[in-house]
């Protein structure tokens, strides 16, 4: 089992900088792919950011590309999102997950098929 604790959430006024630790506990190995999701009231679910933890290859939403970060320190079995220019479309919560498996066209629409997830740290953006 791998649990997954996600920090560092809080408000931040629109231009500004946020940083997301996720931090996996347990069988570290079920977590080859290791993703950034958020839900904003009353909009579904969406894939922020995804890293191959091997590979160290990263993925972005198109919404996020370009300000977004995602990043690992293996030593510590944390994965980052480094957020800058953050925008009020940028509110909600956001959750870590990971998995053994997942795919690089179709994980942003994918969170139901990560089996590990966080309980999620909310992020406030002032206009």
């Amino acid at each position: 089992q791998v649990q997954l604790v996600e920090s560092g959430g809080g408000s931040v006024q629109a231009g500004g900088s946020l940083r997301l630790s996720c931090v996996a506990y347990g069988y570290t190995y079920g977590r080859n792919c290791v993703g950034w999701f958020r839900q904003a009231p009353g909009k579904e679910r969406e894939g922020v950011a995804l890293i191959f933890t091997a590979s160290d290859i990263p993925f972005y939403a198109a919404s996020v590309k370009g300000r977004f970060t995602i990043s690992q320190e293996n030593a510590l079995n944390t994965v980052y999102l480094q957020m800058r220019s953050v925008k009020p479309e940028d509110n909600g919560m956001y959750y870590c997950a990971a998995s053994s498996v997942c795919s690089a066209e179709s994980w942003e629409r994918e969170w139901n098929l990560f089996p590990y997830r966080g309980q999620g740290t909310q992020v406030t953006v002032s206009s």
